[in-house]
């Protein structure tokens, strides 16, 4: 059995396309590498923000739900993502900058022998940056090379998934029997495990708590989680293997950048197979990546239609110069 190899996406639910833009491009500096719809409800953007390549492992996606009311954070939910900078020294730099842009941040901690910092944005989604300082397993991704952060303290990827769970005995044991992760650490009721090559790009922090209400899937929480595998092939055998323990799933999807497999692995947490290409180089140039509307094969026939549905949002960074500060 082929062992995930780690986190691949995250995909969160924003109140407003035009806003996380701004927050993720200039506050901060990933590659908007990607702008195209949700395949299942094409009003709705779907943005892709990611490494300077759109590299597995590295993409922070939205969807944009028109009047959707906004998420309550609580118990059984995924709780928080993580983005891995190069260093300690980073998390200082981040810290400067998230109090010169008036970023909610609690400043820096530790959490199983790493230095990390806690932040918010404008729709309280929760976020952290990692430091890779004491890292070791998945390789990073490469910074945006043309965005506003100096590549020594920029982006580099996904680092852990925090998930909160109400029933960590049954959350434990799904992961660890069905998804072959390990548990590695332990910290109060915060518990570490990891897959593949391991390190921050392949950890999943799972934090039991049976006493916050529920959470409630809003803007300003996330919507599901993907982990990498290596091809159609690697994901045929996770859509043989999760109906053997009794899992429902939607059988193969071709997302066109990437082909998935979705499964409900315990109430409102969804995970999600994602191979890891073809990705998103394929029908735009490096260049001009995110800036233009991009729609898949399916929906390509569907153009005008699309166009009219959907605002237009001013994506267009390749004429502009980022200063580095």
């Amino acid at each position: 059995m082929n062992e995930l190899k780690g986190l691949h996406h995250v995909t969160a639910i924003t109140s407003s396309a035009e806003k996380n833009y701004e927050f993720f491009t200039y506050v901060l500096g990933m590659r908007l590498v990607k702008k195209t719809v949700n395949q299942d409800d094409i009003q709705t953007y779907h943005l892709f923000f990611a490494d300077d390549k759109g590299s597995a492992g590295t993409d922070m996606t939205f969807f944009d739900f028109p009047g959707i009311p906004k998420g309550s954070h609580g118990t059984n939910e995924i709780s928080k993502t993580s983005f891995r900078v190069p260093s300690d020294a980073a998390l200082e730099y981040w810290v400067e900058r998230f109090d010169r842009m008036d970023i909610k941040h609690k400043g820096i901690e530790e959490r199983f022998g790493k230095k990390v910092l806690p932040f918010t944005d404008f729709d309280d989604q929760s976020y952290e940056l990692i430091s890779d300082e004491k890292n070791e397993g998945v390789p990073a991704g490469i910074p945006w090379q043309k965005g506003p952060i100096p590549l020594e303290f920029a982006i580099t990827g996904l680092g852990p998934l925090y998930v909160r769970i109400e029933n960590f005995d049954y959350f434990k044991k799904m992961l660890e029997k069905v998804l072959l992760f390990k548990e590695i650490d332990e910290e109060g009721a915060f518990h570490l495990f990891e897959t593949g090559e391991g390190g921050s790009g392949a950890q999943i922090v799972v934090e039991y708590n049976p006493i916050l209400p529920q959470a409630r899937q809003g803007f300003g929480t996330v919507h599901h989680a993907a982990f990498r595998v290596d091809d159609r092939e690697a994901l045929e055998e996770w859509i043989e293997r999760m109906p053997t323990f009794g899992f429902r799933t939607s059988g193969h999807v071709n997302r066109h950048y990437f082909e998935s497999l979705y499964v409900k692995v315990a109430p409102q947490i969804l995970f999600e197979f994602a191979t890891d290409g073809p990705g998103f180089m394929g029908d735009e140039p490096y260049e001009t990546l995110g800036e233009r509307l991009s729609l898949p094969p399916l929906l390509e026939p569907k153009r005008k239609q699309i166009e009219e549905k959907v605002r237009p949002i001013d994506t267009v960074r390749s004429t502009k110069e980022f200063i580095k500060e």
